[in-house]
């Protein structure tokens, strides 16, 4: 019997000896290489892209466009630099647009006529847009930085809805992120989980990209090839450029930059500090942590996400970011109605705001209402209604420790 079970044993040994390292390495727990992604206000490449590259794709986010080039005839900005410049090219501005509509006798929102964005500016004033008195749903919303983007393009679907899963588990339900699946322009017919906009309402950046050409500045292109109205109303009297307008594929450089920024940098040395390192043990304890994630981990290179059109490359691959945010929906009471890419329950909920970076802007929250941290955070309930009851009993210098950390982001 021994002799038989030794035989057994070895043939066992044999057979897993030739099964190939890559499996043994998941098996014993090895994991690849991993390292933080590199971060900064420089307008320096991540590695994706060498400098000229970088510098080329920078000056086309930077441009700004004419009604001859395509611009409007309705719109928000003649640029991406006009909602995203502070402190450099890519990140955040004090730029906010309008969203409104109505709920129809069932609950469902209703996007004002032509969509729920209502354009600021237009090429000639026949055609400019306001909100309708039946839109009683009326939100600004702040521009979001896009500062190491390509970094969140590369999170794979499966860490993000393990995210949410912690946070049901860990919470007993008080708290759970929610993940929607939403369309890819560049790939037909396939969705991937959002991550990107206040409703999580896109998950590439080349999406985002095509939606902020259209949306914000007017101007089509070979994804979104149809030119928008104006509160419903056909603006083709006053386009001046044949569709689509983005005749050489300005989109695909704006994704490629927002790819190859550097995510937000801290101020290192207000970090290290006692009092900021006191604040991030506060900031731990009473929760906040547990939707603006500290830590996330990218999907390996050689990854293929949005339909096979984007490959991680290996300056994104295997990279460790801290963004202090989850990029899942939530309602913590500071929901708008708007509805965007998911359904009726998402109409209160909004992607929890990074908070790298957050020192360089002071109008938080979606609508930019909140000044202050302590306003921002006080005005949280829902299902950060826990977390805030602990914070409210924090004493005087744990919340000048916390707002010391929060500082240093």
């Amino acid at each position: 019997m021994m002799r038989r079970i030794k035989i057994i044993t070895l043939a066992l040994f044999a057979a897993l000896s030739l099964l190939p390292t890559a499996y043994w390495s998941r098996v014993i727990g090895q994991q690849p290489q991993v390292t933080e992604a590199p971060t900064g206000f420089d307008n320096k490449t991540n590695g994706m892209s060498d400098q000229a590259t970088f510098d080329h794709d920078r000056e086309v986010f930077e441009e700004r466009e004419t009604a001859e080039e395509g611009l409007g005839p309705v719109y928000n900005a003649q640029g991406c630099i006009e909602c995203h410049q502070n402190p450099v090219t890519g990140a955040a501005s004090q730029i906010a647009v309008m969203r409104a509509g109505h709920r129809d006798a069932q609950g469902n929102f209703v996007a004002a006529p032509g969509g729920s964005l209502i354009h600021d500016r237009a090429i000639d004033p026949s055609v400019q847009e306001y909100v309708p008195n039946g839109e009683n749903i009326r939100t600004l919303r702040m521009s979001l930085s896009t500062l190491g983007d390509g970094y969140v393009e590369a999170i794979a679907d499966e860490t993000l809805i393990e995210i949410a899963r912690r946070q049901a588990r860990e919470t007993r339900g008080e708290i759970a992120g929610q993940v929607i699946q939403v369309p890819l322009l560049e790939a037909p017919g396939q969705t991937r989980v959002g991550r990107f906009g206040w409703k999580n309402q896109h998950a590439s950046l080349l999406s985002f990209s095509v939606d902020a050409y259209l949306n914000e500045m007017g101007i089509t292109s070979f994804l979104a090839p149809t030119e928008n109205t104006s509160l419903g109303r056909s603006v083709a009297a006053f386009d001046q450029v044949a569709d689509p307008e983005d005749a050489e594929g300005e989109v695909n450089l704006f994704a490629q930059f927002m790819r190859a920024t550097k995510a937000p940098a801290r101020d290192v040395a207000l970090a290290n500090t006692a009092e900021a390192r006191a604040g991030a043990q506060v900031f731990n304890v009473i929760g906040c942590a547990i939707c603006h994630t500290p830590t996330i981990q990218t999907a390996p290179p050689g990854t293929s996400f949005n339909g096979g059109n984007f490959v991680v490359p290996p300056a994104l691959g295997n990279r460790v970011i801290h963004p202090y945010g989850d990029y899942l929906l939530h309602d913590v009471g500071t929901g708008d109605g708007i509805v965007q890419n998911g359904d009726r329950t998402t109409a209160n909920k909004l992607r929890t705001p990074p908070l790298w970076g957050l020192r360089t802007r002071y109008r938080l929250l979606h609508d930019g209402s909140a000044l202050t941290y302590e306003e921002a955070i006080t005005r949280h309930r829902g299902e950060a209604g826990s977390v805030i009851n602990r914070y409210r009993l924090l004493n005087e210098q744990q919340r000048a420790q916390l707002m010391r950390f929060l500082r240093s982001l």
